[in-house]
Formats: structure tokens, C-alpha cells, sequence
């Protein structure tokens, strides 16, 4: 197997607009994959990825394999989040001021095991301390152990965030709709959140 040289940048504003494209191929391929199996769409998601371009301190740590971007991490302040994400924490009595909300980490498979997820969140929670942010938070959708579409193979990531010193919160939980692969419709799938003192 060749040696993989990762690079990792963390880029915001717009400078971002011309990675747009291939970070929507990255998470549309990524996010097929169990536990998400979302069907996405590249129109959709190019919207979604500018709105980090064009949130004021949002930004999106890029790790590339030479030229090629292959995998990808998203932060924001909270306040600048999806509004449901803000609602639940306000309905939990947090203050969404204190957050940055890590919205997702993705890598494509031939390049995981290299310490990428690692860098991920140590480049984020770096990012959010800039902000001066003192805490740092994400959700995971949740799905059933005997979902029959569940690999035999899969190894839940809890034991890696934990090691990264989140703590879940079953207690703060949202919901996003999704069209999950050969659907037609959006269906609701419910996401608990991790958080983390920085």
C-alpha cells in the first residue's frame, strides 16, 4: 500500500466557494454509507456547504491527499446554526452563545485509519477557542442495534468520542428529515447531541 500524506487546512469565507463541488460529492458519498444512508443531492448540498462560506466565522477544515480533497470537517458558532440545533439547547437551558456546533466530519474509506478523525476535532476545537467559544458540540443520528441494514462489521464511533473527552447527551436530542436511499420522501430521523468543555 502506498504511504498517504494528509494535508489539513481549515478554510472559511470564500475561499470555500471554489471547493463547493467536491465537498458535496464528499458528503453525498460519505453519508450513504449506514449510519446516515442518505440520498443526497448535489444541488442541495452545494447551498447547504455555502452557507459556511458565508457565516461569519463558520469554517470547514479540508484534508486533502495531494490535490485531492478527501475528507472534510464543518464548524460554527451555534448562533449561526440550523435553527432547531439552537432550540434544543435553549429548551434544555444551555446558552447557545457558548457553543460551536461541529456539524459533520467526513472521510471517504481508503483514508481512514490515519488519524484524520483525530486532526478533525483538534482543528475545530482550535477554531472554536480562536472564536473564544468555550464549548463545543455535534449530534449523531440515532438508529436501532438490529436495523437489519446495520453491517455486520460496524463499529459505533462512541468510543472514539469519548476518548476525545465528549460525553453524551441523551437528554438533548433533534430531529432532521432526510430521504434515506430509494425513497421518494423525506423521512424524520432523531440525532442526540455530544458536547464537550474546551
Amino acid at each position: 500500500m502506498a504511504e498517504i500524506h494528509l494535508r489539513f487546512e481549515t478554510v472559511s469565507g470564500p475561499a470555500l466557494h471554489p471547493l463547493l463541488p467536491e465537498l458535496a460529492a464528499l458528503r453525498i458519498a460519505v453519508f450513504r454509507e449506514w449510519p446516515y444512508l442518505y440520498e443526497g443531492d448535489g444541488g442541495y448540498e452545494q447551498g447547504y456547504l455555502r452557507a459556511y462560506a458565508d457565516s461569519p466565522g463558520a469554517a470547514i477544515v479540508v484534508c486533502r491527499d495531494g490535490e485531492r480533497v478527501v475528507g472534510a470537517a464543518t464548524c460554527q458558532p451555534m448562533t449561526q446554526a440550523h435553527a432547531p440545533v439552537q432550540a434544543c439547547f435553549r429548551a434544555a437551558g444551555l446558552d447557545p452563545e457558548r457553543f460551536c456546533y461541529f456539524g459533520e466530519s467526513v472521510l471517504l474509506p481508503a483514508w481512514r485509519g490515519q488519524g484524520a478523525g483525530v486532526r478533525f476535532f483538534t482543528e475545530r476545537e482550535a477554531h472554536a477557542r480562536r472564536l473564544g467559544l468555550p464549548e463545543a458540540a455535534f449530534c449523531a443520528v440515532v438508529r436501532d442495534p438490529a436495523d437489519p441494514r446495520r453491517p455486520a462489521d460496524h463499529i459505533p464511533l462512541d468510543a472514539f468520542w469519548g476518548k476525545r473527552g465528549y460525553a453524551q447527551r441523551p437528554d438533548l436530542r433533534v430531529s432532521f428529515d432526510w430521504k434515506e436511499i430509494g425513497q421518494t420522501t423525506a423521512i424524520q430521523h432523531e440525532l442526540v447531541f455530544w458536547t464537550k468543555a474546551l
